[in-house]
Formats: C-alpha cells, sequence, structure tokens
C-alpha cells in the first residue's frame, strides 16, 4: 500500500534545506518515493492523506534516554547532578524486567506523541537477580513500534573502588563487556529499515573503568556500531577527573580512543575552545539536553560553537527523572532558548533547531544515509503537524510555528511507513494500559526502596 500526502508544506532538512509551500510526500514499501512541490497523483488504494492546514517534517531523532527512570520522576528535585545520582540509585537498584518493559513502552510511546521516530536508550544499571533487561527493552521497542537504538551500558567503578554507584548496581569488567558483546549478536541490525540497534556504552568517567572505556571502544569498533557516554556534564566531573586522571573529561575520553565520528557524547556541556576544535577535527557527536542540564542547573552546551565546527549535534530528552515532560517536540524550542540565552538573538534559528531534532540526531546515530530527513530512498519516518488550530493559525512560517509555538498535535507518524500515531492517538499499544503500568512500576519501585510520599 502506498500513502500519498498531499496539500502540506514539506520541510524536508535536506543538504539544501529545500521547502515546498503545498508539496507532496509519497511512501511505498517503507520508503519515500516522490517529494516535491504541487500534488502527487493517487491510484486506487492508496491512503490518501489530505495536508492541508499542515506541517510535514521528518520524524524526531531523540539521541540520548534512560528509560527505565520514567518510574522514578519527580525526586531529588532540588540537587544538582552528583546529588540526584546518589538520592537516585538506590531507588534505580529495584529495576526488574517488568519495571524496565512498562518503562519502555511507556516511554517510547509518550515521545512518539510528541513526534519521535527515533530513540537511543542508554540502559546502564543491571542489578543482580532483575533478569533479562536487554529483552525487555527490545520488547518494550516492538511493542510502541518506533525505532529504538539500545547503547548497553555499564558500570565497573562503584563506591568501594571510588566511584559514585553503589556496589550492588556494578558489574566486573569481563561481565560489562561479555554482556554487551552478546547484546550485539542478539539483537543488533545493520539493515537501513532497522528498527533495533545496539550501540556501546559504558556510563561516565566517575563509574566506569578505563579498562572499561578502551576495551568497549575495540569491542564497538570490531563490531561496526556507534559508542555513547555521558561526558563534560557538570564542573564536578571536570573536578573529578583532574584530581584522579589529571585531565579533562574530553581529555581522558581522547586517550580512551572515545573520539570519531562513530562516538556520540551526552551533554557535552563544559568544553574548552581547543576541546570544541578537537571534537570538529574528529567529527565527535553530542547530545543536546537542554531541559534535563537546566533541571539539574548543570549549564548550557555551547551549541552555536559546536556546529561551527562541524560538530555533529543532536537532541536528547534525557531522562525522565531530570525531565518529567519527558517529550523530544518540546526540545526543539528548548534548544532555541538556552542557544539564544548563551549567545544572543541570532544564536540559532528555526530551522537549525530542526536540523538538531532530526537530521543532526541521525548523523550522531550514524544514521544519516537513512532516516533524519525526507529524501527518496530513505526510510518513510514522517511527521505530519496540524498548524490550523487556535494556538497556531496566522504564524505565516510553519517552521517557526512548530519551534516557537506550543508543540501541535500530530495529525499522522509514520515509521518506515508504518502508523504510530493517527489524528493525535497512539495506534501500537492502549495508551490507558501504558499509564496504568507505570504507575505500578512507579509504586513497586518506591516500595522496594522504602520510599514514602
Amino acid at each position: 500500500m502506498r500513502t500519498v500526502i498531499n496539500g502540506a508544506h514539506v520541510a524536508t532538512v535536506d543538504g539544501s534545506g529545500s521547502e515546498f509551500a503545498s508539496g507532496h510526500v509519497v511512501v511505498e514499501d517503507g520508503v519515500i518515493v516522490s517529494v516535491g512541490e504541487g500534488a502527487a497523483e493517487t491510484r486506487e488504494g492508496d491512503q490518501v492523506v489530505n495536508g492541508s492546514g499542515c506541517l510535514v517534517t521528518p520524524g524526531l531523532v531523540n539521541t540520548h534516554h534512560h528509560l527505565y527512570q520514567w518510574a522514578t520522576r519527580g525526586y531529588a528535585q532540588q540537587a544538582t547532578l552528583f546529588e540526584w545520582l546518589v538520592a537516585l540509585y538506590p531507588v534505580w537498584s529495584g529495576i526488574d524486567e517488568r519495571v524496565v518493559h512498562a518503562t519502555t513502552s511507556a516511554g517510547l510511546a509518550w515521545m512518539a506523541k510528541s513526534g519521535c521516530t527515533t530513540a537511543a536508550d542508554h540502559h546502564y544499571v543491571f542489578p543482580s537477580d532483575s533478569g533479562d533487561l536487554m529483552a525487555a527493552l527490545v520488547d518494550g521497542g516492538r511493542r510502541v513500534g518506533t525505532r529504538l537504538h539500545v547503547v548497553r551500558g555499564s558500570m565497573d567503578c562503584g563506591k568501594s573502588q571510588g566511584g559514585l554507584p553503589p556496589d550492588s548496581i556494578v558489574e566486573t569488567t569481563e561481565n560489562a563487556l561479555l554482556a554487551t558483546e552478546e547484546a550485539i549478536t542478539t539483537y543488533h541490525d545493520a539493515a537501513p529499515g532497522s528498527r533495533i540497534q545496539i550501540a556501546v556504552g559504558p556510563c561516565s568517567p566517575f563509574s566506569a573503568s578505563g579498562e572499561l572505556m578502551r576495551e568497549g571502544a575495540a569491542l564497538a569498533r570490531r563490531h561496526g556500531v556507534q559508542m555513547h557516554t555521558h561526558l563534560a556534564e557538570t564542573t564536578d566531573e571536570e573536578e573529578h577527573c583532574v584530581e584522579q586522571f589529571g585531565c579533562t573529561p574530553l581529555e581522558y575520553a581522547d586517550k580512551l580512543g572515545w573520539l570519531g565520528p562513530d562516538v556520540w557524547l551526552a551533554h557535552g556541556i563544559h568544553f574548552s575552545d581547543k576541546e570544541i576544535q578537537r571534537l570538529g577535527a574528529t567529527k565527535t557527536g553530542v547530545a543536546h539536553c537542554p531541559s534535563s542540564n537546566a533541571r539539574l542547573g548543570a549549564g548550557i552546551a555551547r551549541v552555536r560553537d559546536l556546529l561551527d565546527v562541524g560538530c555533529p549535534v543532536g537532541l536528547g530528552v534525557d531522562g525522565a527523572a531530570s525531565n518529567e515532560a519527558g517529550g523530544l517536540g518540546d526540545e526543539l524550542r528548548q534548544s532555541l532558548y538556552l542557544a539564544r540565552l548563551r549567545g544572543g538573538p541570532a544564536a540559532l534559528t528555526p530551522r537549525e533547531s530542526l536540523w538538531l531534532g532530526t537530521m543532526g540526531g541521525a548523523r550522531c546515530l550514524g544514521r544519516a544515509d537513512h532516516i533524519g530527513s525526507i529524501e527518496v530512498g530513505k526510510q518513510a519516518d514522517i511527521a505530519v503537524w496540524r498548524l490550523d488550530g487556535l494556538a497556531h493559525a496566522g504564524i505565516t512560517d510553519p517552521v517557526a510555528a512548530l519551534v516557537l509555538g506550543s508543540l501541535p498535535p500530530l495529525e499522522l507518524l509514520l515509521v518506515g511507513g508504518d502508523p504510530v500515531v493517527r489524528l493525535g492517538q497512539l495506534t501500537t499499544v492502549d495508551e490507558q494500559q501504558l499509564a496504568e503500568d507505570l504507575a505500578t512500576a512507579s509504586r513497586v519501585l518506591a516500595e522496594r526502596a522504602g520510599v514514602t510520599a
């Protein structure tokens, strides 16, 4: 079956920034086969979408998340990052397969309702006797129907070794590497239309050893998968690295082989001018998480400077425990606002924000050839936003309406041509059931940790 979208404003986010004021997009067998100005011819049996009053964009790409944290929203409301982690680690030690499946399903579904078609989930907490958490993640992704990049995270430095997390939730270096390789060989699908991919992700310099970082990089490159870790999120982290290793977090990552086009770093707030040049030269990606950074008071990333040196920059929701809103669409506006707070009103345009949320994210995940823009031959990951309602009527620039206005309702969200959201409603899962399962998971974790309201 073909899907034909006619009469919409189409923002392709291709290399030329092509837009069509009254354009069309045609999808066949999950792939975009035509895009351009004017209406496309339709055939009997086509699913025809009237795009009048709508903006069509690529589906949004979330480059950093921790889906299990959906069950711990609202905790540590006035904490710094390290204080927040110390408060939450004991609660997260109670996660299991059921909790992870519930939070993965709920988190991906909510992001889909905000226009997200691809999400990277950095899962690094593996308590003993918690079951098969990788299977729970993958099953949750398949249930919702969006693309999921599972970053098989790991920590091998607990408190007894000078790290921040409790020993009960860290692994040995050997076990972490073995489990990461097993995840790759079991689940990773490198095909253009893949819904499940695996990346290698030791958590951070204060919870993963140098050996785990080095060997993790070698493992990733041996299998040809992407690499992801937290870096330069706070000044506390920088002080820790200088004290422990005699260098900044980026210098430390560079020594361990953690820069390159197959790497993207979460947050990347505290970089020097020299370090930004190094990131640009190596084409290392950065997952910019504006709402989470603001929630924890961590700082404002130098997005304009990173873009100017050619660094791939994508947007991240981050764990819902540090971004209770949990949607990706709103991060378009947040990224623009924070960039302008740092660099003034010309620091970032609405179209650059849209690029961050689409092609920038696709570049970080190593999938720019397959997703991130509306071009013939690419996967049909498409968001159709309705802009003719009260919230957006009269804004003549549709991209500005999307980025600067409130998040518009979704007329349609396609992943590989398959509808996941239609008329604002999820088509693949029961939203009420997701909410009930999520509430249960939150209650279970609180009870296991002895947390009272």
